[in-house]
């Protein structure tokens, strides 16, 4: 069994000690072992059978052999041809497909668990080669007509006798030897060996390179991919390799000519050309870039295109033209005070000067916005293409780690979680560079079962998608296209394939649509059978007593489908086994995929015809962490930094992507297009690449704006002109090494002074204070510093205090910051890594890995370390989106916007106005809660540009313009009602002021929808929704931030339904639901308000003996713009079209009138007479 195996039994945390020395004089205390890894397997009743061999020998000495009465000893079974060491290729392979067959658990005071699923899901059948640990399939030999296996050696390798890697089988290879000159079939040139048996046995290497040694005697991080070191560790491990230690992987990769790139075999050191003083090269190290590099003319794989000046000059004059009005209208409204209504002129005063404070804090970080764009060919060129220095063609691109959280499968439906992983897994990204890791906050079975089922229906869906070039690669949301499906395929048997692929898709949704009650069927027959078998115990112990038996209580477990309990959350919560209170769940759903493609062929058992197509796969994890009653998980950031931590383990992926599970890769190159920007020259002082969020199933008309087009097609293109846009929680492909807390590289040659450094140069500061008082002022600006690359080092001594006790975790991070590095493959990339670094393969994964992840996501590995603090997503707000953005500008890290001809992520968002306004409010409290924490941005540091800061301010303060709103709204009732208005009379200059400034806002509308591409329907929709929203959501998240602050009171929010309405002939149901909510009571009441006072107005006007026609109109104009704001409220508040009856608005109305002249009875006004309306009469 694999559990004999040593490496299953090492813990490499650096959590255990040592063994206390023996023969000291003093006794040392004993030291606790570090938690080992249990391996064992469930029997059908649920009771484990262990296989550890710690279990055998605290037996034994529980027992009489463990009393001192026998003498240990030990058996030498001699080497004889039945009892031979595995070779450790294949031994690794072995231990591959047990990990993957296992379901890995563990927690806080409990034991590391493998348990061996003989099955996952009742309906599982014979699937693709990665599937929960089953082999791939054989390799064909490539000669046309030939279909037998390829040529392997003795351990099973695959052996490709030639430099082109062409694979082709022992009887081809020998006719080709024999009677085809010796010739390739493949690229036309001679074999360097024809000896068949020097091949197999291994001596003949395609490439004249010193062969790897088998990792298997070294550390597992030693063996990882591109595994990098600084140069005092580099030193250290030159004397280690000398002195007859382990091989040093450092020292081969950049020292020898064994590698891939700057001194290697292929690039003798004639080529190279010492340019910069040798500071040139990706490693720093003395050597030059090669003379073919210099020579090559270099392509930037970005470009910054500006907006015409023809747009951009008058936008921003205009800006300056109604900054310049507004001063003078605000400083002409004090000094002309209403003498007639002070207290009325005095409120619109005070809300008008805050609206000016407000639009500046929105509008000046306008003032640059750009637009970029990529080339995908030169991303193709320089990292897959077969150049000298990476000559098989392999991706030299950098992983990817892509994270999707879920957390209740009630509220965000399985299959739309498993939609959104296919979409993932189909990616077109180098499979072999890709980890998808779903995060179960929950630990629902009904999600674990799902995500199965998805990864056993991508071994049709992906190949299919990349045999037809299919886009969405989300198969809900392709086979309910309206578009013309057929359109710009070529290939003859498309019809075909598409057919059997829907007919596939249709059994696929039917059966995770039926998960919910196999789960329950299944674990109700568990049950009766576990309370029958008690039962009968019961009655045998009581047999021959006259005591009545009583009936047995047996509590309801939730069970999987190989007959054993589910680890997580039962359906009928248990003791350790509830939402907030279960172990920690690791199960490789899909294992990494292999080096090389993996082509299928015409198999009759698949409906798909695979042949020359990749059927591999990306690795598919899925993660549950550990919860326990007593601590604080910190909801989804949490849950991401849980997600960090494991994936830093298994794949270490320098790049993070991480999508909510409603959101779906709508464009497959989206990975390679946010990988433009991190690999171009500067790219390694990004942090983040944000991608605009696009939406699907919102109603034609966006009543309530859920496409948030002016945020993201506005505010954040001008972000992007400055230091970069704000996180926004999903579609963001982050720097692994920017999320651990550290500096961007060359921090100390970046002193950015701000946009206004032209006029105003920053003047050099003077040390005034202490070190101590410097250190105690930026305490939550500090961050971990990687150093310049040239004369700092990361110091890794002080990283399990920032990081954590995991030895795994702290020795991937130097392998992260290396691998994201931008290509070296021109001098003006400095600090760059050589190309061809990451065509490595990467390790397989064994036992002791999963179970260090299992560790690193428990529920108290975070305690007394920065996790949350510093690294990692933030703790502490509802929007962790946000303050974990501007930690990382804070830090002087920039961002980009990407946005995409096509669209780069869909999504679902709430077309019901409560659960709209319920998303609302979860933003605004996390805006009102980060405006009174230390991420404001008043406090941020120096290396924050000065109007990314005013953005970063406006982030905090919006919600605090609801006061200002919602009493403005309510003023042209009052004025209404008084009979008086804001100023004496209208007068032509405060009419005047008034046209300017509602004439310069409507040209800024009418600039922006030019240089942005909005419409001007999207726009009016946004002011339309801010008014809306700032009625009801910013006022209560106002108040909600206050009592947190004053009173200690914790917010609470839930999940917003990703459900649609019961109307399944209608797709925009939800749209017309009326759900009632708190939210709604301010808006209702501004509208009933407004309307009463305009029928009031109008009936004092016209009874007045001396109407007051000016303060009629004035109230009447102001009453029906705050009315027009909010029409789509009251449109919502009417349910769907005809089913309101029309008796509703008659009464309505009827209301309204009989109030209005209710109140003009009562308090008729003064000098009223029978002539109604001054001069004017009924005839």
């Amino acid at each position: 069994m694999m559990a004999s195996n040593g490496i299953h039994r090492t813990n490499r945390s650096s959590r255990g000690g040592g063994e206390p020395q023996q023969g000291s004089g003093t006794e040392l205390p004993p030291i606790p072992r570090a938690p080992t890894v249990q391996f064992g397997r469930r029997t059908e009743s649920g009771r484990f059978i262990s296989f550890s061999r710690d279990d055998l020998e605290s037996e034994l000495s529980s027992s009489e052999m463990g009393s001192g009465r026998f003498a240990n000893y030990h058996v030498h079974i001699p080497m004889t041809p039945d009892n031979q060491p595995m070779d450790p290729a294949i031994s690794s392979k072995v231990e591959e497909q047990y990990v993957n067959s296992s379901l890995f658990t563990g927690g806080f005071n409990s034991v590391t668990r493998a348990h061996v699923m003989d099955k996952v899901l009742d309906s599982a059948e014979d699937g693709g080669g990665q599937l929960l640990g089953r082999e791939d399939s054989g390799l064909t030999c490539a000669v046309q007509g030939c279909d037998c296996m390829v040529m392997r050696d003795q351990h099973g390798i695959v052996v490709a006798p030639c430099e082109c890697d062409f694979k082709i089988c022992v009887d081809c290879f020998t006719d080709a030897a024999k009677s085809g000159g010796g010739i390739c079939p493949g690229c036309k040139e001679p074999y360097k060996t024809t000896e068949l048996g020097e091949l197999l046995s291994g001596g003949g290497g395609r490439l004249s390179l010193p062969q790897l040694p088998s990792g298997g005697g070294g550390p597992k991080m030693e063996r990882r991919l591109s595994m990098v070191k600084s140069q005092k560790q580099l030193a250290h491990s030159q004397t280690m390799a000398q002195g007859g230690g382990d091989f040093d992987h450092t020292r081969w990769l950049f020292e020898t000519k064994g590698t891939y790139g700057y001194g290697s075999a292929i690039w003798s050191e004639e080529n190279y050309d010492d340019v910069d003083g040798g500071r040139g090269g990706g490693h720093g190290h003395g050597h030059g870039h090669p003379k073919e590099l210099m020579s090559k003319p270099w392509r930037p794989l970005t470009r910054k295109l500006k907006i015409p000046a023809a747009v951009l000059s008058p936008y921003r004059l205009l800006i300056v033209i109604r900054m310049a009005v507004l001063a003078l209208f605000l400083t002409w409204r004090i000094k002309h005070q209403n003498e007639d209504a002070i207290w009325l002129w005095g409120m619109s005063v005070v809300c008008e000067l805050w609206f000016a404070f407000s639009w500046l804090l929105d509008q000046l970080p306008k003032l640059s916005p750009v637009n970029r764009t990529v080339d995908l060919s030169v991303l193709k060129e320089k990292f897959e293409t077969p150049t000298a220095y990476n000559p098989t063609g392999k991706s030299d691109l950098p992983g990817i780690d892509i994270f999707v959280s879920t957390a209740d499968p009630d509220k965000e439906p399985v299959l739309v979680t498993a939609n959104t992983i296919l979409s993932i897994l189909a990616a077109d990204y180098p499979v072999e560079k890709l980890a998808c890791y779903v995060s179960d906050d929950g630990g629902a079975l009904l999600t674990f079962e799902a995500m199965a089922e998805a990864a056993s229906f991508a071994y049709l869906w992906v190949p299919f998608c990349r045999k037809h070039n299919i886009e969405p690669r989300n198969p809900e949301s392709y086979f309910a296209s309206k578009r013309d499906p057929y359109k710009n395929k070529v290939l003859s048997d498309f019809v075909k394939d598409r057919r059997r692929l829907k007919r596939e898709y249709d059994e696929f949704k039917v059966r995770i649509n039926g998960l919910p009650e196999s789960i329950r069927r299944r674990s109700d027959a568990f049950h009766a059978r576990e309370e029958i078998k008690a039962m009968n115990l019961q009655r045998e112990k009581a047999a021959g007593g006259d005591e009545p038996i009583e009936p047995v209580k047996i509590p309801k477990a939730t069970w999987m489908a190989d007959g054993t309990h589910w680890p997580g959350t039962w359906i009928n919560p248990s003791s350790e086994h509830s939402r907030g209170d279960h172990a920690g769940i690791i199960q490789v759903m899909l294992k990494p995929p292999s080096d090389e493609p993996l082509y299928g062929s015409n198999d009759e058992k698949l409906p798909v015809d695979f042949t020359d197509v990749d059927i591999r796969l990306p690795m598919l994890v899925y993660v549950s962490r550990e919860k326990r009653p007593g601590y604080d998980h910190n909801k989804k950031a949490g849950a991401m930094n849980a997600l960090v931590r494991a994936s830093a383990i298994m794949s270490n992926g320098p790049f993070i992507l991480n999508l909510d599970c409603d959101h779906y890769i709508y464009n497959s190159q989206a990975l390679r297009e946010g990988m433009c920007f991190m690999m171009d020259r500067g790219g390694d002082r990004l942090c983040y690449v944000q991608f605009p969020q696009r939406f699907e199933g919102i109603d034609p008309s966006d009543r309530y704006a859920n496409n948030n087009t002016v945020f993201f097609d506005v505010n954040m293109r001008a972000l992007d002109g400055l230091q970069g846009p704000v996180y926004v929680g999903t579609g963001c492909l982050f720097r692994r090494i920017a999320l651990y807390g550290f500096d961007p590289p060359r921090a100390k040659d970046q002193h950015d002074p701000g946009c206004c450094s032209c006029c105003f140069p920053r003047r050099r500061r003077k040390p005034l204070r202490s070190t101590a008082a410097a250190d105690a002022d930026a305490e939550e600006t500090r961050a971990l510093r990687m150093g310049d690359y040239e004369d700092g080092d990361m110091n890794l001594s002080t990283f399990p205090k920032k990081f954590g006790n995991s030895s795994f975790l702290i020795d991937s991070i130097p392998v992260a910051e290396f691998q994201g590095r931008p290509l070296a493959d021109h001098p003006s990339i400095k600090h760059g890594r050589p190309p061809g670094a990451l065509t490595v393969p990467r390790d397989l994964l064994d036992a002791s890995t999963v179970a260090e992840a299992i560790s690193v996501i428990s529920c108290w590995y975070e305690e007394k370390t920065e996790w949350g603090q510093r690294v990692g997503w933030i703790y502490g707000s509802v929007t962790e989106d946000v303050v974990t953005g501007y930690r990382m500008h804070n830090r002087g890290w920039k961002s980009v916007y990407c946005v995409t001809k096509r669209d780069a992520f869909r999504g679902t968002a709430p077309i019901n106005l409560t659960d709209r306004l319920h998303q609302v409010l979860r933003w605004a409290t996390g805006s009102v809660e980060i405006f009174f924490s230390r991420n404001n941005a008043l406090l941020a540091s120096p290396k924050m540009k000065l109007l990314q800061r005013v953005a970063y301010l406006n982030v905090g303060i919006y919600p605090f313009t609801s006061v200002f709103l919602i009493v403005y709204c309510f003023l042209p009732a009052l004025s209404l009602f008084s009979g008086e208005f804001i100023v004496q009379t209208l007068s032509v200059t405060f009419l005047t002021y008034l046209l300017i400034i509602t004439l310069t806002l409507c040209m800024l509308a009418i600039l922006e929808i030019r240089w942005s591409g909005i419409e001007l329907e999207e726009w009016w929709r946004n002011e339309q929704f801010w008014l809306i929203g700032g009625t009801s959501a910013h006022l209560v998240a106002v108040m909600q931030g206050l009592l947190k602050v004053v009173a200690g009171i914790e917010i609470s929010f839930t999940l917003t339904s990703k459900s649609a309405g019961d109307d399944e002939d209608d797709e925009f149901a939800d749209l017309y639901i009326v759900k009632w909510t708190s939210l709604l009571i301010p808006p209702l009441a501004i509208i009933m308000v407004n309307l009463i006072a305009i029928a009031v107005g109008v009936s004092r006007t016209i009874y007045s003996e001396i109407p007051q026609w000016s303060k009629l109109l004035g109230g009447v104009f102001f009453s029906f713009w705050v009315l027009a704001h909010l029409y789509p409220f009251a449109k919502g508040l009417m349910g769907r079209r005809g089913r309101t009856p029309t008796i509703v608005y008659v009464w309505s109305g009827l209301v309204a009138i009989t109030i209005s002249l209710l109140v003009v009875a009562i308090n008729p006004p003064a000098g009223a007479s029978s002539q109604i309306g001054g001069s004017f009469t009924f005839p």
